[in-house]
């Protein structure tokens, strides 16, 4: 417990840090990566411990929106590193710190052991939403970006935020990766898992390939006819709301409702 609140802290106190430099418009404050990093390690060793006591990997609801929370801060301090794509922080770091108390709080429950076929699917499905998930993060500043531009608002706020072009260009390559990500995802799920219907898994499958679909209409309108702006973060949070109901209001349904 005390690991879990010393990364919660940590968590916390990169976020202020962050948000001092943003507002200062600070470009070599790096306090905030070192205690962000500092989180994400003591994220991953708390996973670590409970994993080597209780003999596997536990994939659960609230350990794996802990282990997306993980992957999410992990991404957001690798792309913030680069520069003024830091402000992802002020939104990646708490819901990180969440996303950990409610693993802490309600999550080790009884490991079911999954053989490798299914462990690889399960982290690839978790990794695809942490990289989507970072995607949805960079579609909100990109549509609170044009929209400002469009209404000629000017606040301080948004030169915190990196050039538009800059940004649509991070959307786009974060969407290929867990685009990738999630037909690795699809296809494992189809080779590996033998009954969708006795896993209760149909409705979790027919979300995942909508929101696939989704993704796939994005990067194919992109390449075709050039979308950007306010069209590309709109099918990328519709596609991202499609793949949370899919994986974790299944999870939360049969999990937390019906206990199975």
């Amino acid at each position: 417990m005390t690991m879990v609140l010393i990364a919660q802290a940590a968590y916390l106190v990169a976020t202020v840090l962050l948000v001092v430099d943003l507002r200062r418009d600070s470009r070599e404050g790096w306090t905030w990566l070192a205690v962000a990093g500092v989180a994400v390690l003591l994220h991953a060793g708390v996973h670590l411990l409970a994993w080597r006591n209780s003999g596997g990997a536990d994939m659960h609801f609230f350990a794996a929106l802990s282990l997306v929370g993980l992957g999410m801060a992990a991404l957001t301090s690798v792309v913030g590193a680069g520069g003024r794509m830091a402000a992802l922080g002020v939104v990646g770091y708490p819901v990180a710190a969440a996303t950990l108390a409610g693993y802490a709080g309600y999550g080790h429950h009884v490991v079911e052991v999954l053989d490798w076929r299914l462990q690889l699917h399960a982290w690839c499905a978790l990794l695809a939403y942490a990289t989507l998930a970072v995607a949805a993060l960079l579609a909100v500043m990109l549509w609170l970006q044009d929209r400002a531009l469009r209404r000629h608002q000017f606040g301080r706020w948004r030169f915190a935020l990196p050039p538009l072009t800059e940004l649509e260009s991070l959307l786009f390559r974060t969407v290929a990766v867990g685009f990738a990500l999630l037909t690795a995802t699809l296809l494992t799920g189809v080779l590996f898992v033998e009954d969708l219907l006795a896993q209760h898994l149909v409705h979790k499958t027919v979300l995942s390939v909508l929101s696939w679909l989704v993704f796939g209409g994005l990067l194919l309108g992109r390449w075709l006819r050039g979308w950007r702006g306010r069209t590309a973060a709109g099918w990328t949070l519709v596609a991202m709301a499609l793949l949370v109901l899919a994986f974790f209001g299944s999870k939360f349904v049969l999990e937390l409702v019906l206990h199975r």
